[in-house]
Formats: C-alpha cells, sequence, structure tokens
C-alpha cells in the first residue's frame, strides 16, 4: 500500500520520491499545505474505494498511517 500511495504523492502531487518515506511526516517533511492533503483523502478514497472518517484524519501523520489506515479499510 506505501508504494501506491508514493505513486499518487509522486505523479499527481509532484513529490521527490526520494523524500517519500513511511515515516516521513505529510506536512512537515513532505511539505503538503491542507488542500494537497485533502487531494490525497480523496484520491485515497476513489482509487481504493473507502472513506477516511473526519475523526480519523488528525490522526494521519506520516504516509505509513496513511497506509495502514487504508489496509485496515480494504
Amino acid at each position: 500500500m506505501f508504494e501506491k500511495i508514493k505513486s499518487i504523492l509522486v505523479s499527481e502531487l509532484n513529490i521527490d520520491a526520494d523524500l517519500i518515506t513511511p515515516d516521513a511526516e505529510m506536512i512537515s517533511s513532505l511539505g503538503l499545505n491542507s488542500l494537497e492533503l485533502a487531494d490525497l483523502i480523496v484520491m485515497c478514497e476513489d482509487r481504493f474505494g473507502i472513506v477516511f472518517e473526519d475523526e480519523d484524519l488528525a490522526s494521519l501523520i506520516t504516509i505509513g498511517d496513511v497506509a495502514a489506515y487504508i489496509e485496515a479499510r480494504v
């Protein structure tokens, strides 16, 4: 799942692939802004057929957090 999310970040949000690790924080490490975070969530929902619950979003800090969240729901 991590590699799929990495692919989205590289192809859709133009993030440098070398910066993307499971421990990379989406805001502080990758520099995503709130609009880019929202775009990532929507793209993941569409691609993986899941829905991110609003109350869970604040706990998703790293790329690994997002991957684990998706894996638990697919």
